[in-house]
């Protein structure tokens, strides 16, 4: 049975490869002043930029730059940011990029204006924004994230191994994003295949939550069918549009919000890659990748019927003459054929963690209990133990 909820999402997005083109009917919504986003400056060689560029000065912009946003955007960057965006009184901040840029732009709009010390008010206290928040607008060059579409914003605090994520109301939601798949064809095939896995991980974190039948079930099931099926193609032909369509429009839906309503959800593999993130900076995607299935055997005996209808609905396991633990497990090994078929990475040791650091990563895994079972301090070092010795 579904439970009570509201849903809205305020985004608008533009779709396909002349979706930049409405960039034209976006700006003149905003002032005059536009802080442009981006990272490590692909889109400049790509020719992004030049592009980006003309249209704001066509449209009579004054642009501030904000480049060099990292793959993990950390506490003393957002700092940064802030004094550039409140100290020439920014109208728009334009995000050219990956989720990172994305949840970057987002952490400057809350925090610019914030009178105290934003890390602590908002990612550590969880406090509501009750200060001028700048709008902001995303042009999307990598997918995974879902940052184009919903309010979460991810930021590292190396100095105390935190890596949080905040996910802030619909007012904080990018106001437009621009999602053209041909931009995502440059993005290297590490951060590629990273980017499908956390597209994966986002629908499983959902999914694996409830018992209940509901639509959003059957919407992620058709969710992973497409990206599974589009994924495999992508790896061997990157270029491939309609491959590379479909995963970026998945990669929107996994995260917007929608199909986490009518469930709990569950979060661990992401609250234990997040803490991961903040001992090693590996990248996002592979740090769900080396948990998700040492997590997933070990809570499967508590969500059977849910792992069983998984392998069924998802994997196209055949049930007849097996048992409902053999059928989940199948499902998890047609799993672990496709990670090793992207080339995802299975081992934590392989993102340099080292057994010293277990205790401490646990500790930094906010636990969280909408899932089938709520996992201790001693059961998250285990999970982490079992993606050490994995085998490849």
């Amino acid at each position: 049975m579904l439970g009570n909820f509201s849903y809205s999402n305020p985004t608008k997005i533009y779709f396909g490869e002349d979706s930049l083109k409405f960039l034209n009917e976006e700006l003149p919504k905003y002032g005059k002043n536009i802080l442009l986003v981006y990272g490590g400056g692909s889109i400049k060689t790509t020719g992004l930029y030049d592009e980006i560029i003309k249209i704001l000065r066509d449209k009579g912009k004054d642009v501030f730059e904000d480049a060099g946003v990292m793959p993990n955007p950390t506490v003393e960057k957002l700092y940064e940011g802030c004094i550039r965006a409140k100290d020439n009184d920014i109208n728009l901040i334009l995000a050219v990029g990956g989720g990172s840029v994305c949840d970057y732009a987002k952490a400057v709009s809350v925090s610019a204006y914030c009178e105290e010390d934003p890390w602590e008010k908002y990612y550590l206290r969880m406090e509501g924004v009750d200060n001028k928040i700048i709008p902001v607008g995303c042009i999307l060059t990598m997918v995974g994230t879902g940052s184009e579409m919903n309010g979460g914003s991810v930021i590292t605090n190396y100095a105390s191994k935190q890596k949080i994520c905040r996910v802030f109301g619909e007012n904080v939601f990018p106001k437009f994003s621009i999602l053209n798949p041909v931009f995502t064809y440059t993005v290297p095939q590490y951060q590629m295949v990273a980017g499908f896995f956390d597209i994966m991980s986002h629908i499983l974190e959902q999914y694996f939550s409830g018992e209940d039948d509901n639509t959003s079930d059957y919407i992620m099931e058709g969710l992973l069918k497409s990206l599974i099926h589009s994924s495999t193609i992508a790896i061997k032909n990157p270029t491939d549009y309609e491959a590379r369509s479909n995963i970026m429009w998945t990669a929107t839906w996994a995260l917007n919000t929608l199909v986490a309503k009518g469930k709990s959800t569950d979060w661990m593999v992401h609250m234990i890659g997040q803490s991961i993130g903040g001992y090693t900076d590996a990248t996002h995607g592979m740090t769900l990748s080396v948990i998700s299935l040492p997590y997933y055997r070990f809570i499967m005996p508590y969500g059977l019927q849910k792992f069983k209808r998984y392998a069924i609905n998802v994997w196209d396991v055949k049930p007849e003459g097996k048992t409902d633990e053999q059928i989940a497990e199948e499902g998890l090994d047609q799993m672990e054929s496709y990670m090793k078929e992207l080339g995802l990475v299975m081992s934590a040791q392989d993102l340099g963690i080292k057994e010293n650091m277990l205790d401490g990563i646990a500790s930094s895994s906010f636990i969280l209990e909408g899932g089938y079972k709520a996992i201790s301090h001693k059961e998250i070092v285990k999970i982490l133990k079992d993606s050490m010795h994995y085998s490849q």
